[in-house]
């Protein structure tokens, strides 16, 4: 199924708002290239109002989203939670037995674990600890006390979720659950030793298919007549906990210069990787670049070329 086919129920929404000017689309798309951008897809109302690539760069090239990757997690909670697999406020140690006796993990809740508000210890960036490491790590505060940024609590998810599942595996229900109804895949995903998926960093898109995951979401979990997930369960992710800044997995906020941009939320990672929805601008933008970084490039800045923010 063809990308505008896949959106084609925005197209009988009126606009929520205008599109981009093309002085706009030029000038943030200029931004993106100039800080190492190799690809770059803008969505308005579900219709590609732009897409480019670097010279030389293969668009079926799947990249790594990094950390972008984490914004799966929530989707695939609260997608269990549909299903009954699980409440976002149950504890945790309902699952993960070994917690039950901890003080402090026996009180994590699911939806503690995934907004980074469990009190456990982030872990160590760029190469994930296996399951049962994170598992095993310390807390530093209490449950729902404090934030902190990490790849443990999503790799203890992991291993929630293998529990949950039983005969079917993390990747086998987001793409069963999630990706194959709204016709977007992954170019490859990071298995690390034992069989584990790594849940925060293992994803590897291309703007095409990533920017379809983000405007299922931006339509409120509809693709056409299909319902993937209900409204109120994509409001779950967009809750904050601990810091204001973040909700189930996702990012919270955005500016556009002096202008903050209502309802904007964004999934992450290293070397600004970038997906954008903004539900109020009818907007859905994906973004590629080196994971090794793409120097001082500033969301706002480029939020505020394309959307005219002052």
């Amino acid at each position: 199924m063809a990308l505008v086919s896949l959106l084609a129920a925005a197209a009988f929404l009126a606009p929520i708002s205008e599109a981009p000017t093309k002085a706009q689309i030029a000038s943030a798309a200029e931004y993106h290239r100039a800080y190492g951008g190799f690809a770059l897809i803008v969505l308005h109302e579900g219709k590609v109002i732009h897409q480019e690539y670097a010279e030389g760069r293969d668009t079926d090239q799947a990249s790594q989203l990094a950390s972008g990757t984490k914004s799966f997690a929530g989707v695939v909670a609260v997608a269990a939670q549909e299903d009954g697999l699980l409440r976002l406020d149950e504890k945790v140690c309902e699952t993960i037995t070994e917690w039950k006796e901890d003080p402090r993990k026996s009180q994590i809740t699911i939806r503690q674990l995934l907004s980074l508000s469990s009190g456990l210890v982030g872990g160590p960036t760029g190469s994930p600890q296996s399951y049962a490491a994170s598992i095993a790590d310390e807390t530093f505060a209490d449950p729902g006390e404090e934030f902190q940024y990490g790849p443990n609590p999503f790799q203890v998810f992991g291993e929630l979720m293998r529990r949950k599942l039983k005969s079917e595996g993390y990747l086998d229900y987001l793409k069963r659950r999630i990706l194959a109804p709204i016709d977007c895949s992954w170019g490859r995903w990071t298995i690390r030793r034992g069989n584990e998926p790594s849940v925060p960093s293992g994803a590897f898109f291309t703007v095409r298919e990533w920017v379809k995951f983000g405007e299922m979401l931006r339509l409120e979990g509809k693709v056409g007549d299909k319902v993937i997930l209900k409204p109120e369960s994509v409001a779950e992710l967009f809750k904050p906990m601990a810091s204001r800044a973040y909700g189930l997995s996702w990012w919270l906020g955005g500016e556009a210069g002096s202008k903050s941009i209502p309802g904007m939320v964004m999934a992450a990672g290293a070397g600004k990787q970038r997906l954008y929805v903004m539900r109020e601008k009818g907007l859905t933008v994906a973004r590629l670049a080196p994971v090794a970084g793409s120097g001082r490039y500033s969301d706002a800045e480029f939020l505020t070329r394309l959307t005219g923010g002052e």
